[in-house]
């Protein structure tokens, strides 16, 4: 009886392995050992991909930077007004439309979650007033919403943003 709940299980399961594996695609993106594509020779660390682009950090530039690479014209974007060299990012997450970045980012051993708006180039520490360590950002499909963990009551919480 064990047995052949067992192989039934085994059998759905191989079954949605493979209707998966039929909706995969591999991306090839150029190679650049400059570091102006997509693939280089340094660090390219927690990419985050929604239809059309691709955001992560990397350290081509010396410092731990975002950067956003354009899938349909394969192309790094000017981020303008996001990057300072006395901050270390991490953890970018995009907007389904590309608008809004988030991210977390330490300056001066403090931890902060910011908003980059690509429309203005404005830059927006949403936490400056929260004393506690965050972490791990991520953003709503319409780019409203942020969620991010936060030790303010002395554990890791999930703290919630409204834009509005």
């Amino acid at each position: 009886m064990k047995l052949s709940l067992w192989i039934s299980t085994a059998i759905a399961l191989a079954g949605s392995l493979t209707s998966c594996a039929a909706s995969l695609r591999l991306l090839n993106f150029p190679f650049d050992p400059a570091g102006r594509s997509l693939n280089s020779p340094f660090s390219e660390i927690t990419p985050q991909v929604n239809d059309r682009y691709i955001v992560f950090v990397s350290d081509r530039r010396g410092s731990q930077d975002i950067f956003l690479y354009d899938a349909n014209e394969q192309r790094l974007l000017d981020l303008p007004g996001l990057n300072s060299l006395d901050a270390i990012a991490s953890d970018p997450a995009i907007s389904n439309d590309g608008r809004n970045i988030v991210f977390a980012a330490t300056r001066e051993g403090r931890s902060d979650i910011y908003l980059y708006n690509r429309d203005t180039n404005q830059l927006r520490n949403l936490t400056e007033n929260l004393q506690a360590e965050v972490r791990h950002p991520t953003i709503s499909a319409d780019g409203n919403t942020i969620a991010f963990e936060s030790s303010e009551n002395g554990q890791w919480d999930i703290t919630i943003y409204n834009r509005e």
